[in-house]
């Protein structure tokens, strides 16, 4: 099978409406898969308000968004009806999903029942979250959910042998492949230094930067973050924090690590 006779239907929780690492890979890989001829259709939950313009043609899925304090993300309930229709209509030969969500387990039934091969790529260790907010009772829960998601698809793909390890320990047993991240060396080059740029932040040219970029939730491991810049400052080791992003625990690290 050529490239070109590639029909992708790519499911995900949160394709473009907030910008996080697992939508820019997405993103990445269907620029990827257009460039080399393969037909893609993105279906996702969306917003009148979104944080970036989609690569591809995107689809927007009925859905409602999550409670508990994180209304910024949306959670389809079902795959509805007009998705399927729209799905019977582009007629694919992949169904991609994404995240171990009830978009994907509709859209792994839909594919199932169509005789369509499916694959998971996995971007989020969904199970370590309930422990930031104190709900460690539901871990057993939700990686028993996430096993048997990933036991439904014909190939899973994840961004390291650690992640895939972990799924073996669970008791996964669909195929793994590594789809392995790379680095955009043009873009983080050590001859992008500037001293300038580092001074007009208040960087002393003793000081060393400890930087913090990503979305400000719990559960990206801001403790630890709050935690080595208290222990540097205990040690008297010279330093200027420096935090590039937003999010629902701006206020939580900022009391915590009040110079950054």
């Amino acid at each position: 099978m050529k490239p070109t006779d590639l029909r992708v239907a790519l499911f995900s929780g949160n394709y473009n409406y907030v910008r996080d690492g697992a939508n820019q890979a997405l993103n990445m890989l269907v620029d990827y898969l257009m460039r080399h001829g393969v037909t893609v259709r993105i279906y996702s939950p969306t917003t009148e308000t979104p944080a970036f313009e989609p690569t591809g043609d995107l689809v927007s899925v009925p859905a409602v968004p999550i409670p508990g304090g994180r209304g910024e993300y949306k959670i389809a309930l079902r795959l509805a009806a007009e998705t399927r229709a729209d799905l019977a209509a582009f007629a694919p030969n992949i169904v991609h999903v994404s995240a171990p969500e009830v978009l994907g387990h509709g859209a792994v039934t839909w594919a199932r029942r169509h005789g369509l091969a499916t694959i998971a790529s996995l971007h989020t260790r969904f199970e370590t979250y309930p422990a930031y907010y104190r709900l460690g009772f539901l871990v057993p829960l939700l990686i028993k959910g996430m096993t048997r998601f990933y036991n439904r698809v014909d190939q899973i793909v994840t961004p390291g042998q650690s992640t895939a390890d972990i799924l073996r320990d669970w008791g996964v047993k669909t195929p793994i492949r590594i789809w392995a991240r790379g680095v955009n060396h043009d873009r983080f080059n050590p001859g992008r230094r500037s001293e300038e740029w580092r001074r007009s932040l208040g960087l002393g040219d003793d000081e060393f930067a400890v930087g913090f970029l990503g979305r400000l939730v719990l559960e990206k491991g801001l403790d630890i973050f709050a935690e080595v810049c208290r222990a540097l400052t205990e040690r008297g080791i010279a330093h200027r924090v420096l935090v590039i992003g937003d999010g629902p625990a701006r206020d939580w690290l900022a009391e915590r690590v009040p110079e950054a």
